[in-house]
């Protein structure tokens, strides 16, 4: 696992990067990462999909919600 620190040197020296690229290449790279995290995003929904339970619990929990059967965050913190 990198560290912060790994993470803005990486961020740094990719921005750097971008900013010497053509427009036409910088939108393949804009491509190229609307494509990345399209696919994190759906790798992360089918790992939830796996969690025993949880698209039950996910459909009762928005059922809740439009219910009004909610309790704000706030409240909930302030008897912790």
């Amino acid at each position: 696992m990198e560290s912060k620190q790994d993470d803005i040197t990486i961020l740094q020296q990719t921005e750097k990067r971008l900013r010497r690229l053509s427009p036409e290449r910088l939108r393949v790279v804009s491509d190229f990462l609307a494509a990345l995290e399209e696919k994190e995003e759906h790798e992360a929904t089918a790992e939830l999909l796996n969690v025993p339970g949880f698209e039950q619990a996910l459909r009762e929990a928005m059922q809740e919600a439009d219910a009004g059967e909610v309790v704000s965050f706030d409240s909930i913190r302030r008897h912790v």
